[in-house]
């Protein structure tokens, strides 16, 4: 049951990017954001990335998944709006 709870945390956490991203879009900006710290977050969850992906953990890798690809999509429109 605890692992099932943690699977399903696993995969909600990373949504809550989405509304992160709505905002930038809408905004066309993303001037509230430090791009230094969108980058530096990225970098260290691209470093982790490996560890993640060849863990036997399957709450750790399904983590992993959606976590690179939802603050990866942060990390690119931070970019991409940065003014």
């Amino acid at each position: 049951m605890i692992n099932k709870i943690a699977l399903i945390a696993g995969i909600i956490l990373p949504l809550w990017n989405i509304p992160l991203i709505v905002r930038i879009i809408r905004r066309r900006s993303s001037k509230d954001l430090s791009i230094f710290w969108a980058l530096g977050v990225w970098v260290c969850f691209l470093a982790m990335f490996p560890s993640g992906i060849r863990s036997r953990d399957i709450i750790y890798r399904t983590f992993t998944y959606v976590n690179f690809f939802f603050f990866t999509l942060v990390m690119v429109f931070t970019v991409l709006f940065h003014k």
